[in-house]
């Protein structure tokens, strides 16, 4: 049981032997006149945390000190710098986690993900949101409807991804588009999908429990991948009017090397290709398919600048429902069990609530 009584902070840490603990932190201030101190009530775990927890790194991102994890949250304004005017105390809100420089090319270009100076919560160095209060600048505080929960709020940040990976796929109505992965971000791929007008998705995985859910959820068809890449092709291709040539868009959320073999050799003539899930940093790779075919193959890195906004407005719409990705819950003095039941794959989405915000107190609340 954790029990805290001072006026510091608490937040849930990750050391670099990678144990967790409980320990105090100073309560934020707002760093300039436009930042806000938000307390935060309910934070998701990503796959980024578990793996940070797992291996201590991700790519060139190396745990070399003590780091608070958390990146999905939402949570209520407490505070205000002098200058905000777009937010005021006990304002409801989703917290954008990724504050750019603002002022470097690619900032200004309007591209303000590529920053190579971005401050993004829990990638080492800097902590994250599982903590009671968190500052951010005002402009990556999104307000919630009175709609939405502070659960939605919080997976605003992995639907975001889904947007700008999608809207990079370029998807129009009575598109055709195959969605590799049936983890959050490849279901959240899917119904993006949908809500933006496409006609058949297909989503893939590995995992029986998962495809069924996606089957429920958003997808019109689902396959059950089996490792080689031209019998999934083929499976695959049986889901298309038989007309076409291939998938107007292909969204790769998995990694892995045949996934993304498979998803070349199905991607129609002209089509775009989409990876989200870095997986290795070197796999086999059809380039000759992709040339033959004219298609467009492209990275798609966090989200940028309208993704947030979109989120909010597709899940206030009801054209995205993220509340039945939500399996787990936990308190905040149940992190580490979180972690450990996320990390066996148990469900689909694990919310930890702030410290001292209880599950009943929030249903109170809503």
């Amino acid at each position: 049981m954790v029990e805290w009584e001072g006026k510091e902070d608490l937040a849930f840490v990750l050391s670099v032997d990678r144990k967790f603990s409980f320990e105090p932190r100073t309560r934020p201030k707002p760093a300039t006149s436009r930042d806000v101190v938000v307390r935060v009530i309910a934070t998701g775990i990503c796959g980024s945390d578990i793996h940070y927890w797992r291996h201590g790194a991700i790519g060139d991102f190396k745990l070399t000190q003590p780091i608070v994890l958390g990146h999905e949250s939402a949570g209520v304004v407490e505070e205000c710098g002098e200058d905000v005017t777009s937010l005021k105390p006990g304002d409801r809100v989703a917290l954008e986690p990724g504050v750019p420089c603002r002022r470097c090319r690619q900032c200004r270009g309007g591209k303000y993900n590529l920053c190579a100076d971005m401050r993004f919560a829990a990638t080492p160095p800097y902590n994250g949101t599982l903590t009671t209060h968190y500052s951010l600048p005002d402009d990556f505080c999104y307000k919630l409807p009175k709609e939405m929960s502070f659960e939605e709020g919080a997976l605003v940040e992995p639907l975001s991804v889904a947007v700008h990976s999608t809207q990079l796929a370029g998807i129009r109505p009575g598109n055709t588009i195959l969605v590799l992965g049936a983890g959050p971000v490849g279901l959240l791929c899917c119904a993006v999908a949908r809500a933006f007008g496409a006609s058949v998705v297909v989503c893939t995985d590995i995992v029986q429990s998962r495809l069924d859910f996606a089957q429920s959820y958003a997808a019109t068809h689902v396959h059950r991948m089996s490792g080689q890449p031209q019998e999934d092709k083929d499976a695959l291709l049986q889901t298309l009017p038989v007309e076409t040539t291939g998938f107007d868009a292909v969204i790769d959320a998995t990694g892995v090397g045949s996934c993304i073999m498979c998803g070349i050799h199905a991607l129609g003539r002209g089509g775009t290709f989409v990876q989200v899930g870095p997986g290795r940093p070197i796999i086999d790779f059809p380039v000759a398919q992709l040339c033959s075919k004219e298609g467009v193959y492209k990275g798609s890195f966090r989200y940028g600048a309208g993704d947030y906004e979109l989120g909010v407005e597709l899940v206030q719409s009801g054209k995205v429902n993220v509340r039945d990705l939500i399996t787990h819950r936990f308190d905040f003095e149940e992190a580490q069990a979180a972690f450990e039941s996320s990390s066996q794959q148990n469900g689909m989405k694990t919310i930890i609530y702030g410290y001292q915000v209880k599950q009943s107190w929030l249903a109170a609340k809503l």
